[in-house]
């Protein structure tokens, strides 16, 4: 198995021009329990010397988009790259320098030992690890983290932490849709097939030194990743999206419309709220085709299995033939 194990360190990059290099050489090659170890560049679209400096640092690959893709596709393309490449593990780590390449074996133990398929780097697990970071990035971390963790039923500190190790399991069952990021639905998509998920807490720096940026402010990052969650829980979890919306519309229009008849019992009288009960019968007919709407999605989402599962085999087969 030991011949087997090889891992694949995974960079997305865009216009990094000032850390990568640094990144690279600072990714450790030798590894207990891990037979080679290889390095992935995807440039995003760089219009620097991310490649070049890429290239002098000695990265064993470096796949190149024309142009600016999107977070999400550039971690995708890593992915499937990687397992060309015969990964067993892929570490996906940021190019910009705020992670510690050192705390690579700690991040892959847990999927060495077989206790995870999927290990996320915490930067809230241990306090005593924690760096500086901006009030209302950390809110919004713990806004998104307390909304994955309600749809999943887990108990995630960190959802939007890029520095993850995958198995090859995990990396093959993934199906991702998300061009502008992919933390948040990785973690969706994967607890809802069953990919046993852990937090390993490290130390990260609070400051980047890179001049790539996701978004440019953190309100165009919040809205755009809530989107994408939205979206995920509308697809992987469509009974609870659509019938806990479905019931809440249901139960308004019908409590206000029993507490208007009560009152037409006891004065005989509706006005002045006519206007009322026709929100009421809105709402409620809008709820009844709501939750009927979840029940439909719900089966839909069974057929998303069987194909999903289809999907996997045929990459899995695809993958073994290269190898």
């Amino acid at each position: 198995m030991k011949k087997m194990l090889k891992l694949v360190v995974l960079i997305p990059a865009l216009n990094e021009e000032k850390t990568i290099a640094t990144v690279i050489k600072a990714i450790p090659r030798k590894i207990e329990g891990i037979s080679k170890v290889l390095v992935l560049v995807v440039d995003d679209g760089s219009t620097d010397r991310t490649v070049q400096k890429a290239r002098l640092a000695k990265a064993n690959k470096i796949v190149s988009h024309k142009g600016n893709k999107g977070l999400g596709i550039a971690f995708q393309t890593g992915l499937d790259t990687a397992l060309k490449m015969g990964a067993r593990i892929i570490v996906n780590i940021d190019a910009d320098g705020q992670f510690n390449p050192k705390d690579i074996p700690k991040i892959i133990a847990p999927i060495l030992q077989d206790k995870a398929d999927v290990v996320i780097c915490s930067r809230f697990l241990d306090k005593s690890l924690e760096s500086k970071m901006p009030g209302i990035k950390k809110f919004g971390n713990r806004l998104f983290t307390k909304i994955i963790n309600l749809f999943t039923g887990s108990h995630f500190t960190d959802t939007q932490c890029g520095f993850r190790a995958y198995s090859k399991e995990a990396a093959l069952r993934m199906n991702l849709f998300a061009k502008f990021t992919y933390t948040q639905e990785v973690l969706m998509d994967l607890s809802q097939k069953g990919m046993r998920i852990e937090e390993v807490a490290c130390k990260v720096e609070g400051k980047r030194n890179g001049q790539s940026r996701i978004v440019s402010h953190w309100y165009s990052y919040g809205i755009r990743a809530l989107i994408i969650v939205v979206r995920s829980l509308r697809d992987y979890k469509p009974l609870q999206f659509f019938g806990i919306i479905g019931t809440i519309f249901f139960l308004i229009g019908a409590i206000s419309a029993f507490i208007l008849w009560i009152r037409l019992i006891l004065i005989h009288q509706i006005d002045p709220f006519m206007w009322i009960v026709y929100t009421d019968v809105i709402l409620i007919v809008l709820g009844f085709l709501l939750i009927i709407l979840a029940l439909i999605a719900d089966l839909v989402d069974r057929q998303k299995r069987i194909q999903e599962e289809i999907l996997y085999r045929i990459k899995k087969k695809e993958i073994e033939k290269i190898q």
